[in-house]
């Protein structure tokens, strides 16, 4: 399996974002698998006629992401999306009861701030 990039450079969207969107799109949607190997930052950056450190960039947000993860020199690969999705859900929590907790609010009053926008989000 090859990863198909195409990076548009007369794109008003950066390279670096172009490529975290569609690494991250064939990531979620199992076109690569979980476990998949990546290439070298260096060696994609070759691959596409990109600068190195726009490769960096866009793994270091697809990291962040939680949709690759880096195993020191073994490589990169695809993480498993349930468990990127579940870390996500986890740290957005967290900030948001944090917040809630400096602003002074107690536990009804961040559980009732939440629930409105889930059924904002959600709907009923």
């Amino acid at each position: 399996m090859t990863l198909k990039i195409a990076v548009d450079a007369g794109s008003a969207v950066a390279p670096f974002e172009q490529l975290r969107a569609q690494i991250s799109e064939r990531a979620r949607s199992g076109e690569l698998p979980v476990g998949y190997r990546l290439p070298t930052v260096r060696g994609l950056a070759e691959e596409l006629g990109l600068a190195a450190n726009t490769v960096a960039k866009a793994y270091r947000a697809l990291e962040a992401d939680g949709v690759i993860e880096t195993r020191g020199r073994h490589g990169t690969f695809v993480a498993a999306a349930e468990d990127a999705a579940a870390r996500e859900l986890a740290a957005a929590a967290r900030v948001f009861a944090e917040r809630a907790h400096r602003l002074g609010a107690d536990r009804e009053a961040a559980r009732a701030a939440a629930g409105d926008a889930l059924r904002a989000v959600y709907g009923d």
